[in-house]
């Protein structure tokens, strides 16, 4: 596996290899390797024994967008979109009744669902990330198809334009948390992080990862080619299969 992550060769003495250590060891081995400070198994224990989380789940929990005294997120998302939507379409903007007629709608989807500080939230990481240089996907996915998302400049995509439903976003008639995804510049994305950690907190803030899963022909082409294999031998056993 780690000769497929890295596209070495098993022969190649020069490839990336585990340390022998690196696996869960026994009761046994543990007290072994700190035989010379048995305390520090005994205050291991008590640390785990001591630890006691319940998770509560079917609720969605995010931090407070910080808005400017005075005002309440709805209003200071309100205000962003209404800003936002001159920006985007110019005089069209106060001449076409169905764009804010579109904006009224999806704001009070928002309001009545909850997730008006989430949107604040992708709106200020991008935001920061625009104003410094750092190069942002023009968005993808369900957000496409909300024009907040596109008057807030967190998608470069006009709904309206290609005919985009903002119910693939977010349905008020079966509610579940929306899906943002959004694609930073690799070599920068780390400033981004950083800057949401800086403001939400350390605690309020992780990365995840999506696993994904070889199917068997996948895995005999991958296998015979770090074990040195020919490609027709290993596409011919492939299609066995």
């Amino acid at each position: 596996m780690l000769c497929i992550g890295t596209g070495k060769m098993v022969q190649d003495e020069s490839r990336m290899r585990y340390l022998p250590e690196l696996y869960f060891k026994s009761p046994a081995e543990m007290r072994q390797v700190f035989r010379d400070f048995p305390e520090a198994i005994t205050n291991t224990l008590d640390v785990g024994e001591r630890c006691h989380l319940d998770l509560e789940f079917g609720s969605s929990k995010y931090p407070e967008y910080p808005v400017p005294a005075g005002k309440t997120r709805e209003e200071y998302l309100r205000e962003l979109c209404y800003q936002g939507l001159r920006a985007r379409y110019d005089e069209r903007a106060a001449a076409d009744s169905e764009l804010t007629r579109r904006l009224e709608y999806e704001l009070g989807v928002l309001e009545k669902t909850g997730f008006v500080s989430y949107l604040l939230i992708v709106w200020d990481f991008i935001h920061f990330a625009k104003e410094k240089g750092i190069p942002v996907g023009p968005g993808r996915g369900s957000a496409a198809g909300s024009i907040v998302a596109f008057v807030l400049g967190i998608t470069d995509i006009d709904p309206l334009q290609f005919g985009l439903i903002f119910e693939r976003f977010l349905n008020p008639d079966r509610v579940s948390p929306p899906d943002i995804d959004v694609d930073f510049c690799e070599a920068r994305r780390g400033e981004v992080l950083e800057y949401v950690r800086q403001k939400y907190g350390e605690r309020r803030v992780a990365q995840i990862i999506t696993f994904g899963k070889l199917k068997a022909k996948s895995v005999v082409r991958d296998v015979a080619r770090v074990l040195g294999w020919s490609y027709r031998d290993a596409d011919r056993i492939a299609k066995m299969i």
